[in-house]
């Protein structure tokens, strides 16, 4: 049984982004669907549904959409118009080719002022005696019947023959549903004796006699109870040990023949049953396509449950034949193989600049994602296309946690971005030679300062540099112009034997 879900809404509104709370328009036919249900919560907006070639045996769940217009429910198995009432802006009913034999049900249109057309050809009430007249009388708001335009006269002459069409029109309801019911009987004897027979097929050949397997199975078993009687009744009579010896012995090898034989047997029995099984199979399913049967909605939903059947014994033989080993995607020494199953189109970027690789897999466009899966490994990435392998190995290996992947909404192509492990290694800046320069008001030449050998800063442990902390917080301009003030205690002032003193260059201030 399909049951109308969440998803299967959302795939049939792509043209409406998926979104379905408001969608007006929804085409659900042709999906084996029984029951109508939860779009009238999910898709209150909806003006055109289309339910036709379905398996829907009653109208329901549709009251709550005020806005819907249209409504194709052909080819189902609807045996009364009912629960349509509250659709007030209903123009356009079609319920081509089902099973409406209550034509008084039309009735229940009354309330729906707006309809217009309404499609019953192919119901068992359209082959009533005065059907056409009832219709137009009862429903006087529409405009078209079954294709055809319904004029003036035509209203006119139905509401005078009215009183005498309407008791011919139940007189012929009431023996439809006498009929339905003799159907809904003989069916259901015909279940209870098709049980029956399948029950005793279990247990029986064909012949009503036991199987040949069943007939082995008790054969083998009576030659082991008869030769172990036959042990106990030599020990009963004390004949010699090596008799009893031997004799003894009899038991357990007629036990080993007998399951070798079992073994031999279940093997036989085995293919033996299979196609058997395989003949029953052709034979039901031919005596099915022949047996003559009325045209009523259980027939049609048994044909559809035996071609159901047939094709998932179909699809289930063929996936046993045709499933071949898998592809190892990596080898016995532990080397990653190159593998495209589904033979896309991908490329693969090494971007130097941003230190990652990015790889774009041309899917299929209008393919779900949720067939995608991808595995980004520190050495290859894998991704499964719709169960199929697509996997490459990587130059270099990445990050995996900082990997990400997204989906193009135009082309569908997928791009994997996977960072590499190792850093980018970028060329420092030249350093720039830094130059200190004392202003001063007079003008002074350059004064280069030459030594032999690299200067070397003396740190004495006994002294310390002592932090002026008070003002450290003051106003932003103040800041700004002044200078953190260090307080250095006086030493000795030690003169290096290079040291030159130039006059001209002003002395530093503490």
């Amino acid at each position: 049984m399909v049951r109308i879900t969440e998803s299967l809404i959302r795939q049939r509104a792509e043209h409406n982004d998926c979104e379905i709370f408001s969608l007006e328009e929804i085409s659900l036919h042709q999906q084996e669907i029984e029951r109508i249900e939860h779009i009238d919560k999910w898709c209150r907006d909806l003006k055109i549904v289309y339910f036709q070639n379905n398996l829907i045996p009653k109208i329901e769940n549709v009251g709550r959409l005020k806005k819907l217009e249209y409504l194709n429910l052909a080819l189902n198995n609807i045996e009364r118009i009912e629960n349509l009432e509250g659709c007030e802006f209903l123009k356009k009913l079609d319920l081509t080719v089902n099973f409406v034999g209550e034509l008084t049900s039309v009735e229940s249109l009354k309330h729906n002022v707006h309809l217009r057309e309404l499609f019953l050809v192919g119901n068992p009430c359209s082959e009533f005696g005065g059907y056409r007249k009832f219709v137009i009388a009862t429903l006087p708001q529409l405009k078209s019947l079954d294709g055809k335009e319904i004029t003036r006269s035509d209203q006119i002459q139905a509401l005078q023959d009215y009183p005498g069409v309407r008791h011919q029109v139940v007189e012929q309801e009431q023996a439809y549903i006498l009929k339905r019911t003799m159907e809904k009987e003989a069916l259901q004897k015909n279940l209870e004796e098709k049980g029956n027979n399948n029950i005793q097929k279990h247990t029986f050949g064909t012949s009503g006699t036991p199987s040949i397997s069943t007939r082995r199975f008790h054969f083998g078993r009576y030659l082991c109870v008869l030769f172990e009687g036959l042990t106990m009744l030599i020990y009963q009579f004390n004949w010699k040990s090596l008799i009893k010896i031997h004799l003894g012995q009899i038991p357990f090898q007629l036990t080993e023949m007998n399951k070798n034989i079992e073994n031999k047997q279940s093997n036989s029995d085995g293919e033996e049953n299979k196609d058997q099984m395989n003949e029953d199979e052709d034979e039901m399913n031919r005596k099915f396509w022949e047996e003559p049967t009325l045209y009523t909605p259980e027939s049609r939903l048994e044909v559809h449950r035996h071609i159901e059947k047939n094709r998932k014994l179909k699809d289930k033989d063929k996936n046993q034949k045709k499933q071949k080993p898998r592809r190892p995607l990596i080898t016995a020494e532990g080397r990653v193989l190159n593998i495209n199953e589904s033979k896309i189109d991908f490329t693969l970027t090494d971007d130097e600049e941003n230190n990652q690789f990015i790889l774009d897999l041309a899917v299929y466009r209008h393919m779900d994602t949720s067939l995608l899966d991808i595995d980004v490994q520190p050495t290859h990435v894998c991704v499964m296309v719709k169960g199929k392998v697509f996997q490459l190995v990587l130059p270099k290996e990445v990050n995996p946690d900082s990997s990400s992947a997204k989906r193009s909404q135009t082309t569908g192509h997928l791009l994997v971005t996977m960072p590499k492990t190792q850093e980018m290694v970028k060329a420092k800046p030249k350093s720039t030679s830094r130059t200190r320069s004392a202003t001063s008001t007079q003008p002074h030449t350059h004064v280069t300062r030459t030594t032999q050998q690299n200067e070397k800063l003396e740190v004495d442990p006994s002294k310390h540099l002592s932090i002026d902390l008070f003002n450290i917080v003051t106003e932003r301009n103040s800041v700004a112009q002044r200078p953190l003030i260090f307080h250095q205690q006086k030493v000795s002032e030690r003169i290096s034997d290079d040291f030159q003193d130039n006059p001209e260059v002003p002395p530093l201030t503490d």
